[in-house]
């Protein structure tokens, strides 16, 4: 992929884990998510921010000023427009891992942060269009290869967040990995000296 190719247009880290109580109570609102993610893409004036998600620029700017504060956002390249200094932000990186959690206000805002049910209700027209693909699947595995597992989730999501933007229609993409009171079978019990398998 040339420098041109580059996804988004301007450098960022790989990840950031997230920790910081304000930094959550920024993630958890809805609009500044949509901010954020379209920051994925490129960077973006306020002004182009606000277009995008139809909101007046004010609005925006408040949010946008309140990501560079929490350190989630920053100003990546200035140009000059008559006179003004216009400002592109961008993301600090390209993912955001919420961290260890020590307080329980934190992990209430953390359980606000459902990108599952954030894309359950996104994905519901395409389901009733029958142009949703998704697989859900349990395994009972030791939590060693869950992390092994979602790293691997991860990269993917990260390789999806790296395809260049063309066509008319966004793509969402979501993956969780979460324990479950799913039955499962009875360990296998060896078998005795007179048994036999068929």
């Amino acid at each position: 992929m040339s420098v041109n190719e580059q996804i988004p247009d301007y450098d960022l880290d790989d990840l950031l884990v997230v920790t910081a109580p304000e930094q959550l109570r920024a993630l958890a609102d809805p609009l500044r998510g949509t901010l954020l993610e379209l920051l994925l893409e490129r960077a973006a004036t306020v002004n182009e921010l606000a277009r995008a998600v139809d909101r007046p620029k004010s609005s925006v700017a408040y949010h946008v000023n309140l990501l560079v504060d929490t350190g989630l956002l920053r100003v990546v390249r200035t140009r000059r427009v008559r006179a003004i200094e216009e400002r592109y932000y961008g993301r600090v990186a390209r993912t955001f891992y919420v961290g260890a959690l020590n307080r329980p206000e934190d992990k209430q805002v953390v359980a606000a942060i459902n990108g599952l049910a954030e894309a359950a209700a996104e994905s519901a027209p395409a389901h009733a269009a029958d142009e949703l693909r998704c697989t859900l699947v349990h395994a009972r595995i030791p939590i060693e290869e869950v992390r092994a597992f979602w790293a691997e989730v991860q990269a993917v999501a990260r390789r999806f967040a790296q395809i260049p933007r063309s066509g008319d229609q966004v793509y969402g993409f979501v993956a969780g990995l979460y324990p479950t009171d799913a039955p499962t079978l009875p360990d296998l019990e060896p078998a005795g000296p007179d048994e036999r398998q068929r």
